[in-house]
Parts: C-alpha cells; structure tokens; sequence
C-alpha cells in the first residue's frame, strides 16, 4: 500500500520524471542473498537529468539507498522506509575514448567493463572480472580483487548530490583507501573514466578466464551469498582469523558459514535476513575473543529489524 509521502512524490513529479516509481516494492529479489523486505519506494530513473529531479524532489524527507547488482547488501526484514534507486539502461553506457581509456556508466556490471577493455588491448582492468557488482559501487568502495583496484585505473567521475546537482571528481577528489572512498555518501555516481594501458587482447582475455575460474574453484559463487563479508584488517585475511576462531561451516538459523570460503557467508531457502546477520555477529564475537580483533562488516546492512 503507498504511503501519504509517496502519493505526494508522484503528483510532484507528474509530467516532469520519465522513470519508473513503484509503491512498496519487494527488496529481496535485488539482492544475493533473496532475503530482506520491501521498499516504502522503488525508482528507476532514465538518466543522469532524471535522476537529478528525481533527488531534488525527494531530499528533504527520503532516505535514499542504491541498488546495484546485490552481491554486497544485506536488506533487513523489516525492509526499507525511504527511496530504493536503481540505475537503469540510461547509465550503461560503454565507450572507448582514446586508446587506452574508457568511459563507464555507474550501472554497468564491472565484468562488462572489463571485457569492453580486454577486447580492446587495453590491460589493467581484468581485476574487475573477481567484482561482481556495478561501477557505482566499485567506486563508491574502491572495489578490488586480485591485485588490483579501482583507484589504480580512476581518471574522473561525475555525480549528483541530494539536491539534484551534478559534481565531477578527479582522483584527489575521490580520497581513495582500502574499500573506501572520501566523496560524501549522498553522492550518486553516474558514470566514470578510467585508464589502463596498452596490452595484448588474448592475453587479457586468458587473465581473466584464470581470474573466473579461481573464483569457480575458492568461492562459493553459485549460492545465495553477499560476496566477501568483512574487510581485511591491515596485515591480516579475514578468512584466516574466521578459521582460527572456529567458524568455518558455523550455522545459525538459516544461515551458514561457507566450507569454502569461510569470509562468504550462504543463505538457505527459507533464510531470513536476521538470520544472516546475526551469524556476523556470532563470527565477529567469536574471532575477537580468539585473536583480539574486531572484523568490520564490508557488506552494506540495510533497513529495519
């Protein structure tokens, strides 16, 4: 059912927004993991001036959460009371500028990007093969994996803000560090610049099959998982002191420890959100009295108990 706010959100945008806005939208299926609630809202706007109007219109009242493939978001089961966004075919543009440089839209899938540059002779992307998620979210965490980042190939980006304005951001802008980036969290990236170098075709392609198939071979990629579930601590896996604590096929609820990779946690049929969670912070409690550190979560929580 629509609430008061979201019958005034859509009168207010009547004959100005082209997207899509939906009531009550269930979140589960955008996410890896098939649990969680819904959305008091669902947007799918159809580029970077729609998006605008869109944030402009609802910056005073709305939270606001992006969506982009789900491998790193756990939605809780009470769901979400503001504006889930997702970016939709108007940020999936993909363009060559240059010889060694591409032009990304935030809603593109990483591995697209990367396949965009390995067919090109453009190296220095393949890392992007091990992220399964969007660009907008590589950015928003400087996403990496197998010995690469996105701060090493970052050139510019664009974004708006809460109230609808477009910023661009240059690399000091960005303030990249493990995981993380220094842009302000209301900012929505839309599309991004990247440079590699110069490199042979089939050998990129041949990096990133190696790079497929040791994600085949360690991690449990064909379940309902959230990808990596804590952050490294400097000088340490976290997949290490979740083994030294005792944690590996741990199961609470529905929700278990993978045998595999035991820094991925698995979702059951019938799985709730809590149940997930509360299995990290099982995890959690049980390496810090093991080794004295605290692991950080690196997927994205969300909503309500």
């Amino acid at each position: 059912m629509a609430s008061a706010r979201f019958i005034a959100l859509e009168a207010a945008l009547a004959g100005r927004y082209r997207g899509t806005l939906v009531a009550d939208a269930p979140l589960a299926p955008f996410s890896w993991f098939r649990t969680g609630g819904a959305a008091e809202a669902l947007a799918e706007p159809q580029d970077e001036s729609d998006l605008a109007l869109l944030l402009a219109a609802t910056h005073s009242e709305w939270n606001v959460l992006v969506l982009g493939l789900g491998s790193n978001l756990l939605v809780r089961d009470g769901g979400f009371p503001g504006l889930a966004i997702r970016l939709g075919k108007g940020f999936q543009k993909l363009t060559a500028e240059g010889p060694v440089r591409v032009r990304a839209g935030a809603g593109l899938a990483d591995v697209k990007v990367a396949r965009f540059a390995a067919e090109r002779g453009i190296a220095g992307f393949s890392f992007l093969r091990g992220i399964p998620g969007t660009i907008g979210g590589a950015l928003r965490m400087n996403g990496g994996a197998y010995g690469g980042e996105v701060a090493q190939i970052f050139v510019a980006a664009r974004g708006v803000d809460r109230i609808g304005k477009t910023h661009e951001f240059d690399s000091a802008a960005m303030d990249f560090s493990y995981r993380h980036c220094g842009v302000a969290d209301d900012i929505i990236f839309t599309e991004a610049v990247f440079e590699g170098r110069p490199g042979d075709a089939e050998s990129i392609l041949a990096e990133m099959n190696a790079i497929t198939e040791a994600r085949g071979a360690t991690q449990p990629v064909n379940t309902r998982t959230g990808g990596s579930t804590f952050k490294n601590p400097p000088g340490a896996k976290a997949w290490e002191l979740i083994d030294k604590a005792g944690c590996r096929g741990l199961i609470l609820g529905g929700a278990q420890v993978s045998e595999l990779h035991c820094n991925f946690l698995i979702a059951s049929p019938g799985a709730r959100a809590s149940d997930i969670e509360a299995l990290g912070e099982a995890v959690r409690k049980r390496v810090f009295d093991a080794t004295g550190v605290m692991l950080e979560w690196e997927i994205r929580r969300v909503g309500l108990p």
